[in-house]
């Protein structure tokens, strides 16, 4: 009797321990993966309650509706810069993704031998325009759209997709408060700036012993709510940017502005925005004698930006969301079967919404055609837990935000190199050949 009392507690222990575990580390990590020195208020006090750590449930009605049974097509909208933006390279590249995975779906059947028909919808960066797109989408009876990279036209589509309780699924929209809205409707698939803020913190000051940066970004949302991430933890660690200039999307000239940078003489510099601005900030930086390490956003990881500034790349640092030379099968075959279909190497914005689409498609196909029930699907965290695609694994947190692992990108021998962004608790000798506290 005794044996089989301490075999059945020695099975409840095995069985429930695990999980407790895996309970207590979920609840001792901070929102965002923040890391305890970075986290706001942390030296000073606890707070009475935490925010987004538990995902707002939606208990309306809608789970009861059947699904139509004359459908010819199954129609999933999509949502990004086509037209009329600086950013619509990286759109169409967005919807080739997106197409890729669609095909694919179809050859392999479709919805119950139904097609998948994608709905491409433009997004102009304009207030109030994504939510004309959105009620469109509605109107033509969209089951789930993907979308989009410009911050101001997510913020809007995402109010939308609220009031006409459609899911909205982000594959490039970058800005931190994008899932902080307490809106049951979405989820985010590719990590954000604050992530890049964390690492671009932790490589300056820490682990490269810089404590002077100055800072040159884009005067829009991305360039704002992008660099708050990294102002504020530099401030956490002791070291306040000393400057902060600002451009706009298609300026060329950056005189004035690191005219102003250099009065400041800086130990390192940071810029961020677009591949285009960034690489030619980085020639006239040099032309002008500035020699500093410079560091940037994640958005020069693009053959335009090697190609403006050549050999002058050499050593910079960045970020990225995913690793693209990794020796993954499924990224291979994806980057071999894109480059077929559409003539060119895909960016971090096709690959992400490659995965989101191959994300929708499995969604409705286990869901069902019903808008609540796959909102029910694509909002349960466990729904992820043994996904991983072409960028890796979906590590979604209580605001259905992305958290997983980025990496590092450095540029050697003309190309960017890849490795995995170090743990941001890691330490680091002060005095040491990589400098650091």
């Amino acid at each position: 009797m005794k044996k089989r009392l301490f075999l059945a507690a020695a099975f409840l222990i095995a069985f429930f321990l695990p999980a407790s575990i895996l309970k207590a580390q979920e609840q001792k990590q901070n929102y965002g993966k923040a890391p305890d020195e970075l986290f706001p208020y942390q030296k000073y006090a606890k707070a009475y309650k935490y925010h987004f750590l538990e995902p707002i449930q939606f208990y309306g009605a809608g789970r009861e509706l059947r699904a139509p049974s004359d459908l010819k097509e199954v129609r999933i909208g999509f949502l990004g810069p086509l037209s009329g933006s600086v950013m619509v390279p990286q759109g169409k590249q967005m919807l080739q993704g997106a197409t890729l995975a669609m095909e694919e779906a179809n050859k392999n059947g479709g919805y119950k031998g139904t097609p998948f028909v994608l709905m491409p919808h433009n997004d102009a960066g304009l207030w109030g325009a994504a939510a004309n797109e959105v009620v469109k989408m509605d109107d033509e009876k969209d089951w789930i759209f993907m979308g989009s990279i410009d911050d101001i036209v997510s913020h809007v589509a995402l109010r939308a997709a609220l009031k006409l309780e459609i899911f909205m699924l982000c594959v490039g929209d970058p800005d931190p408060t994008f899932t902080e809205t307490n809106i049951p409707w979405l989820n985010r698939v590719i990590p954000d700036d604050r992530q890049s803020g964390y690492q671009l913190v932790t490589r300056i000051y820490k682990k490269d012993g810089h404590s002077r940066v100055a800072v040159i970004r884009a005067n829009n949302r991305y360039g704002r709510v992008g660099i708050k991430i990294f102002s504020e933890n530099a401030t956490r660690v002791g070291h306040p940017m000393i400057i902060e200039e600002r451009f706009n999307d298609g300026e060329t000239d950056f005189k004035t502005q690191l005219e102003r940078i250099t009065v400041t003489n800086p130990d390192a510099i940071l810029v961020w925005g677009n591949a285009k601005e960034s690489g030619l900030i980085l020639k006239q930086m040099r032309e002008i004698g500035l020699k500093q390490p410079v560091y940037f956003s994640d958005r020069v990881v693009n053959p335009e930006f090697l190609s403006i500034t050549g050999p002058l790349a050499e050593g910079i640092v960045t970020t990225c969301q995913y690793n693209p030379t990794a020796d993954n099968p499924k990224l291979k075959a994806f980057q071999t079967n894109y480059l077929k279909r559409f003539g060119q190497e895909p960016d971090v914005f096709a690959a992400h919404a490659y995965d989101g689409m191959n994300i929708i498609v499995e969604a409705i196909r286990k869901a069902g055609l019903n808008r609540v029930l796959i909102r029910d699907l694509l909002t349960d965290r466990k729904t992820f837990q043994n996904y991983d695609g072409v960028t890796g694994k979906i590590i979604l947190d209580g605001s259905w935000n992305n958290i997983r692992d980025i990496f590092i990108a450095e540029v050697h021998n003309g190309k960017f190199v890849f490795s995995p962004a170090p743990p941001l608790d890691q330490k680091y000798k002060r005095g040491s050949s990589t400098g650091g506290y």
